[in-house]
């Protein structure tokens, strides 16, 4: 029988003698290679009591073995579930809790602080390092060099769990489908003209949805190469960029680069597209990079629960502050007060198709709440569409301001601040206030070598924004806080401001 996602995406290595993955060293892996470390990776697995349907929870640093290790877990028709590396003993107790898992690979190094943990869940302690050395590279090494036969596993079986970063109270994690993941890659891969003669350009971490099922399946999907990396350090993508013909970051990555002299048009000739997500890409980086390389990244968006939902056209405009799209087959409205808004209208973001999740795993009363029966799918994302059908990301539900009885959206007041001089980028929050409710705050990121002056900054807003969208205080800061994958973690800036109106 089939093994929806096994049969295809790595079945097609089978023979394939070319590289697969292309490492920093120059240390090339063949696809029949990799696949040989896909199967010993399910032997492995099933060797430690791994039973299908059971949940295979990985906390490594990003390493061949470890994508191996996703694939050997689809393979034996289990359920794998990437942890943030960041993630600490605290926080893994939860999820480990939560999941159950059957077996918890860590790094090494990190071993005898995590083992109460998994202990304490009943998980099986594995270990796995960056340099493919651990228990779980040796029970690898050992395993029959027959190959196991895949699982079966239809499209509606899980495939993966993955925790959303919880800022609004516990982690939930989102229950993905075989369907789920193939529907997206195939997509994307058609949408954004993958082929097999395509070398990506992958720094990008793979507990993330971005670098494991967005960058890393669609690659495997059509049959190209991957340059590597373990994370992002800007001389080596430099290096090997020439190399690449695609490559998908998230805004740092490009910002990073920007800030080196050395990116010129003539060093991203061989490319053909640069992809940002994540987090929103700001409009002078996406001006500044057009100019420099001549290149106009493609910008789009998804979420855990669903991969991918809209993206900017491959052939045809890609306009700067906006995702784009839906994606072919993906369904999407922007909704207000139980009525769908019409163009240019603000209102909450709903999703529906092939690609979004079964539910959250132990959660059935989250699960009703934000996904209807129906199947649209409440992402909790503020946008609105423009009358060409474009998408633009205003904020989260969450982080809405409501000052007065009035909404304030944030993006539309980081929009004019980020304009403002000395400004590299904004994040504007709501504080408690004891006038008002709640306040609108800024928060400002000052560019290289600059002082932002705060008065006539706020001053300057008069002729921009409606007095109540104005912020009444700022603050100037190196730079503002973000999690692995860039997004800005505004929740700590709330923590951080919500005794300013009551102490100044």
């Amino acid at each position: 029988m089939a093994n929806t996602l096994h049969d295809a995406l790595f079945l097609p290595l089978a023979g394939r003698g070319r590289a697969l993955l292309i490492l920093p060293d120059g240390r090339e892996i063949s696809g029949a290679a990799f696949l040989d470390m896909v199967y010993a990776a399910a032997a492995a697995l099933v060797a430690a009591g791994v039973q299908p349907g059971d949940r295979v929870a990985v906390q490594v640093v990003k390493s061949p073995e470890a994508l191996a290790l996703y694939g050997g877990t689809i393979v034996a028709g289990a359920v794998f579930l990437p942890l943030n590396t960041a993630y600490t003993p605290a926080e893994l107790d939860y999820f480990l809790g939560n999941a159950k898992p059957a077996v918890f690979v860590c790094d090494p190094a990190r071993a005898a602080a995590l083992a109460p943990v998994a202990a304490r869940h009943a998980a099986q302690l594995l270990t796995l390092d960056g340099a493919g050395g651990g228990s779980l590279a040796a029970a690898m090494a050992a395993a029959p060099a027959k190959r196991m036969v895949p699982v079966p596993r239809s499209p509606e079986d899980l495939a993966a769990i993955l925790y959303t970063s919880g800022t609004t109270g516990r982690s939930k994690g989102a229950m993905l489908t075989h369907g789920n993941l193939l529907s997206n890659a195939e997509v994307l891969a058609g949408l954004w003209r993958f082929t097999a003669e395509d070398m990506l350009l992958h720094a990008l971490p793979i507990f993330h949805t971005h670098g494991l099922f967005v960058a890393s399946n669609v690659s495997l999907l059509t049959g190209g190469a991957m340059i590597f990396l373990p994370g992002f350090e800007t001389e080596t993508v430099l290096r090997l960029l020439p190399r690449a013909t695609a490559m998908m970051g998230v805004p740092t990555f490009y910002t990073r680069l920007l800030d080196d002299d050395r990116l010129t048009r003539e060093l991203a000739a061989p490319m053909r597209l640069f992809v940002s997500g994540s987090a929103p890409l700001l409009a002078e980086t996406h001006r500044e990079f057009e100019a420099r390389t001549g290149h106009r990244i493609l910008e789009r968006y998804g979420m855990t629960e669903t991969n991918m939902n809209t993206s900017n056209p491959y052939e045809g405009e890609r306009r700067a502050g906006t995702v784009g799209m839906p994606l072919p087959g993906v369904e999407l409205r922007i909704m207000s007060e139980g009525r769908e808004v019409a163009p240019g209208e603000v209102g909450v973001i709903e999703v529906r198709g092939p690609n979004v999740f079964r539910g959250y795993w132990q959660m059935p009363e989250k699960t009703r709440e934000e996904l209807r029966e129906d199947g649209w799918f409440i992402t909790g994302d503020l946008g609105l569409r423009d009358a060409d059908g474009y998408v633009a990301i205003v904020g989260r539900a969450k982080d809405l301001v409501i000052t007065g009885g009035y909404n304030v959206y944030p993006k539309e007041v980081e929009m004019a601040l980020d304009e403002a001089p000395g400004v590299l980028e904004s994040a504007v929050i709501g504080v408690p206030h004891p006038d008002f409710g709640e306040a609108v705050f800024a928060v400002l990121a000052r560019a290289r070598d600059a002082e932002p002056d705060v008065t006539a900054i706020l001053a300057g807003l008069g002729e921009r924004l409606a007095r109540f969208k104005q912020p009444k205080a700022a603050v100037v800061v190196d730079e503002l806080p973000r999690n692995t994958m860039g997004k800005v973690q505004k929740a700590i800036l709330r923590e951080t401001y919500r005794d300013w109106f009551r102490t100044t």
